[in-house]
């Protein structure tokens, strides 16, 4: 079994932080289907988005729960910076080496990416987040996923 554990399981494990997988259909992408099919609620589950900063700037993963949507001008100005982008699909996997709908940022500790939660998620004991893989789901406590990545929160997303 340990053959199949990703990096960000490991990680958790080999910090002593309890955890739990919950699996879902390799082909669905969209966080709020993704809730449905783990009976929870889409405030629940988070996404992780690759943003861009201008030139030289470091890229940053932004978790938001899956019933909110990225407010990039309220981004800029929390991160300081008067534009932000999406990554594209093809350069979100370049920098992070996951497939898109497997960004964890469990998985990219100390990869040079600035860290980032909606504060949406202060109203949350526990949610879920991507494992590393299309398809597999990690349940964490959302003060251990804080202290593990050393996320920041900040005020970014609107109710979609």
């Amino acid at each position: 079994m340990n053959d199949n554990k990703t990096l960000a399981m490991k990680l958790l494990e080999g910090k002593k932080i309890a955890y739990k997988v919950e699996t879902y259909p390799t082909d669905m992408r969209d966080a709020g289907e993704i809730a449905a099919k783990l009976g929870v609620s889409p405030a629940q589950v988070y996404k992780t988005l690759v943003v861009l900063r201008p030139l030289p700037g470091k890229p940053m993963l932004v978790m938001i729960a899956a019933d909110h949507h990225l407010n990039l001008k309220k981004l800029a100005k929390a991160v300081g910076e008067k534009k932000v982008r999406m990554a594209t699909h093809a350069d979100a996997e370049a920098l992070t080496g996951l497939q898109v709908g497997g960004i964890s940022p469990l998985a990219l500790l100390n990869k040079g990416f600035a860290m980032f939660i909606d504060t949406a998620v202060q109203s949350q004991t526990h949610i879920y987040i991507s494992a590393g893989q299309r398809g597999l789901q990690i349940k964490i406590a959302v003060s251990d996923l804080i202290n593990t990545t050393r996320t920041r929160y900040l005020e970014v997303s609107d109710p979609s």
